[in-house]
């Protein structure tokens, strides 16, 4: 019965700690308790190569995350958590090179500017510039394969953004 009693106030005593410390998610997302709402504007795309959906399917990915990972409320302007920016860089570009001075791999690469802002902790708020890239085989035409490596680096990008802005790791 003794040891029941010390596993129930080490329970209490974690879950306090927990709940102490703002909003945690079994994410990892630690967000201010006073926090309630998220704004995500749309990021333009202000790139030379102009993919005609890649501002609002980065977009979408980001507001998507915030809604399945956390508990905020999807606002459109003012979020308690905000965030904006642009796209700033799409390109592709030869990666390994071989012998024979032909690439045998190409690299599709995406970079975002984001602005993220934090009513709560001034301190939390940031502007950085994100870059992921996808490589794929050079004799594969990059229409073919483009819609694919776009759905992955975005996935690599909205977990840089989310783990910056809200996991503080």
């Amino acid at each position: 019965m003794k040891k029941y009693s010390v596993i129930i106030a080490c329970l209490f005593v974690m879950l306090f700690g927990i709940q102490s410390c703002g909003v945690y998610s079994f994410t990892g997302a630690s967000i201010p308790a006073e926090a309630k709402t998220v704004s995500i504007q749309y990021f333009p795309n202000n790139t030379l190569i102009v993919n005609p959906l890649l501002s609002s399917e980065l977009t979408n990915a980001l507001r998507d995350r915030f809604m399945s990972q956390t508990s905020l409320d999807l606002v459109d302007r003012n979020g308690d958590l905000a965030f904006e920016g642009e796209i700033t860089d799409y390109n592709t570009s030869p990666v390994a090179i071989q012998s024979d001075q032909t690439a045998a791999l190409n690299r599709l690469s995406i970079s975002v500017n984001v602005r993220f802002f934090n009513k709560f902790d001034e301190s939390k708020n940031f502007e950085a510039r994100f870059s992921a890239y996808e490589d794929y085989p050079s004799e594969q035409d990059l229409n073919a394969v483009q819609s694919a490596l776009i759905a992955t680096i975005i996935e690599l990008l909205v977990d840089d953004i989310f783990n910056r802005s809200v996991v503080n790791w």
